[in-house]
């Protein structure tokens, strides 16, 4: 089974050896991916919504980059800071999905990478052959 395997250029995938995403025939799995900016810093530090936003938008490049679409995702997995800011989160994930929700799970962590990052998501795709 060919794999195909999608980078963002951020440097830590070198560093840790990882790679955004990758396809294994007709599923996607994308990595932990944290709300950075274009210049690999944290976004909007403090905002839980519009970090989970723009991770699930950094998720929806890598896909697509697999020839893959959001609505496909059939699991996601939610690491936050501070659960009791889900109902942040959860407006962006169900904003995201819309009419097409995956299975999803929010756990709480210690900390994250980064202290201003405040979740980091998950996807696993599943793609029409």
């Amino acid at each position: 089974m060919p794999f195909q395997r999608a980078f963002s250029g951020a440097p830590w995938e070198s560093q840790v050896g990882y790679c955004r995403a990758i396809r294994a025939g007709d599923h996607v799995y994308v990595t932990g991916t944290a709300a950075v900016d274009e210049k690999g810093n944290a976004f909007a530090p403090g905002d839980a919504y519009a970090q989970a936003r723009r991770c699930l938008e950094i998720i929806e490049r890598a896909l697509r980059e697999l020839g893959a679409d959001r609505a496909w995702v059939v699991r996601t997995r939610m690491f936050v800071t501070d659960i009791s800011r889900w109902q942040e989160y959860g407006k962006a994930h169900q904003e995201f999905f819309g009419a097409n929700p995956p299975a999803t799970t929010m756990v709480e962590v210690k900390s994250l990478i980064d202290p201003a990052m405040l979740i980091e998501i998950e996807a696993d795709a599943v793609c029409p052959m």
